[in-house]
């Protein structure tokens, strides 16, 4: 939960309505796999794979690629495909690393060094942990860099994505053991819900994968509850070990529900964002910055929103020039042109605010707030 925002109903300014189309996945699991390897390889073809493959993650060991057996679109739980970067919403629970893997990560995170220097705690959150990656989480960050690793996210997700920076991978939620209590699985939650670890919120970066770290085999509840388009509430059950779901979580109401059974819970959220520089991109920073190093969440935020930016301004120059040359300078397309850039730059800027404003570790009133103006505006 460390992206949530203040929202209230509907969608956030978009300034670029483009999106990848992707079918529902319910495939078997050799066309899924034999889909993957073409989805892979013209990956690879791109240009995308090289920088990121290290000599830790192994592919071939490490991934235990299952595909889930269902992913919800908007549409499926009342929101138009347009909604947000891409028409998938949230998938069902499926294996992405293998034991091995887990534990491998489980012991970067669990390192006296990350426990000590990148933990975070917050009035929602008893402990958290960040940007420990690359520097004390090498394996975490070439696992989530893989471009096999992004094939698969990508490919559920319905549009080629890309972590949102290094300091967004391998964020951590730990928590403490509960109480073991009766519970209903069937029983709808209330706006209120006191079994919610997390209130009702959005996040904020475009897309999120959680994996599971942590044995649930005793452990009951742990699901996420959406809030359909028609006001309905749906959940979406939690993952084991080892498993992982993504959500489409800047562009639906959603919150985590506690989870019982008295053992640890350890769940890796890493985020992400479309790769092409030309999709919108409505990432805030309202509810990482009171539990970031803002040096480092400011300086990679302002890093790729300016590599973007480079990329459209080089794509557009080429565009002027040649329109130039065939005598013919197209007006219309300029103007759209710095109309995006003006909204895009604005609104990171409105994102970097001074240190001084920061209240470290205040989160509790993001979704305090956020609730209010929903019931207010209903």
């Amino acid at each position: 939960m460390a992206t949530a925002d203040v929202f209230g109903p509907g969608t956030p300014e978009r300034f670029y309505s483009k999106t990848i189309e992707s079918p529902r996945l319910k495939p078997s699991t050799k066309e899924t796999q034999e889909s993957l390897k073409r989805s892979f390889e013209k990956y690879l073809a791109s240009g995308h794979g090289s920088s990121a493959v290290g000599k830790l993650f192994v592919p071939g060991k490490h991934l235990s690629y299952e595909a889930p057996n269902y992913v919800h679109t908007m549409e499926d739980i009342g929101y138009p495909a347009s909604n947000g970067v891409s028409p998938i919403a949230v998938s069902e629970p499926f294996r992405l690393f293998s034991e091995e893997a887990v534990n491998i990560m489980r012991a970067e995170v669990l390192d006296p060094v990350v426990q000590d220097k990148y933990s975070y705690t917050s009035d929602i959150a008893p402990k958290q942990l960040r940007g420990y990656a690359p520097e004390h989480g090498k394996f975490i960050f070439e696992a989530w860099k893989h471009p096999e690793t992004l094939s698969i996210i990508s490919k559920i997700a319905g549009v080629d994505l890309v972590p949102v920076m290094d300091y967004e991978i391998g964020h951590i939620n730990l928590s403490v053991p509960g109480k073991k209590k009766e519970y209903d699985s069937s029983v709808m939650i209330s706006e209120d819900d006191e079994e919610a670890i997390v209130g009702w919120h959005r996040d904020s970066y475009p897309f999120v994968c959680v994996l599971m770290m942590s044995d649930t085999t005793s452990m009951v509840g742990g699901e996420t509850a959406l809030r359909t388009g028609t006001g309905e509430i749906k959940k979406v059950r939690g993952p084991s070990k080892g498993c992982a779901v993504v959500l489409q979580g800047r562009y639906i109401d959603h919150q985590a529900l506690r989870a019982f059974g008295g053992q640890e819970r350890i769940t890796m959220v890493t985020s992400f964002r479309p790769r092409s520089p030309n999709l919108r991109d409505d990432t805030v920073l309202t509810t990482v910055r009171p539990i970031s190093n803002l040096s480092d969440l400011y300086g990679q935020t302002i890093e790729y929103q300016l590599e973007n930016a480079e990329a459209r301004i080089r794509q557009m120059l080429k565009n002027v020039r040649d329109s130039m040359k065939a005598g013919s300078t197209d007006v219309a397309s300029i103007k759209s042109f710095l109309d995006f850039e003006i909204k895009t730059l604005s609104h990171i800027n409105e994102e970097i605010v001074d240190e001084s404003l920061v209240q470290k570790g205040h989160l509790a009133e993001v979704c305090k707030d956020a609730g209010a103006k929903r019931r207010k505006m209903e």
